[in-house]
């Protein structure tokens, strides 16, 4: 059975480019034009993921992201605010990703499989791997081409949060929280000092393409495809 992908904006000609493109990936669709109309039809068809605009004539799409992402899992937003503070306040109440109007539809459907793969599962994962990156979380060890990778704590830190929530982006002030604490004075320079080190460590000496992706301004993304 295909999976159900609710598309959430008043924009006629955006809904029919969202829809014919996902209908030729294979994926059932189901509409909405408004708030209240995302939340009726959320309720009535389950869908597997939700396209978010923001922009919604009856209220802020902001408000919705907790309510949606809560009760149907993934939830991507498609938008043409392009202020940082709006993505990150987006992915800070649970969006699952951020696509800027105007998008192509093929990065769209690739980060769509991308968060409807690595939905939270019922126990967490011990072990993420991508390429001959290996994170085993339980024994707190990384690996490349199956050599140990030697990490500080806090580099540590960041590349499980990162590969926790791989294909995603996750924000400064999350990555932050997780490999600082509460007696230190984390600041954005130290961050991008951490990540710095640690692309040295886990990619290769010539890769095509870095394994961790900078989103400008909101945060990091460890990139699913190897």
């Amino acid at each position: 059975m295909p999976a159900t992908v609710l598309i959430v904006d008043d924009d006629a000609a955006i809904r029919r480019l969202l829809r014919n493109t996902l209908a030729r990936a294979g994926y059932a669709v189901v509409e909405a034009v408004n708030g209240a109309g995302a939340i009726a039809e959320a309720n009535a068809s389950h869908p597997d993921a939700i396209l978010l605009d923001l922009g919604l004539p009856d209220r802020d799409g902001l408000g919705l992201i907790p309510l949606l992402q809560r009760e149907h899992g993934v939830l991507l937003v498609v938008s043409a605010r392009e202020a940082t503070d709006e993505k990150v306040a987006a992915l800070d109440l649970g969006a699952d990703d951020y696509v800027t109007k105007p998008f192509d539809t093929e990065e769209l459907l690739a980060r769509l499989r991308v968060a409807l793969r690595h939905r939270a599962p019922a126990a967490p994962a011990a072990t993420v791997t991508r390429g001959d990156l290996a994170i085993d979380f339980d024994r707190r060890l990384v690996t490349r081409g199956g050599e140990e990778v030697h990490l500080t704590r806090k580099e540590y830190d960041v590349l499980a949060v990162l590969a926790r929530h791989i294909g995603r982006v996750v924000t400064h002030d999350r990555m932050i929280a997780a490999a600082w604490s509460g007696d230190e004075d984390p600041r954005i320079e130290y961050l991008r000092i951490v990540v710095r080190n640690l692309r040295q460590k886990i990619e290769a000496p010539a890769p095509v393409g870095s394994v961790i992706a900078n989103e400008l301004g909101v945060g990091y993304r460890l990139r699913a495809d190897a």
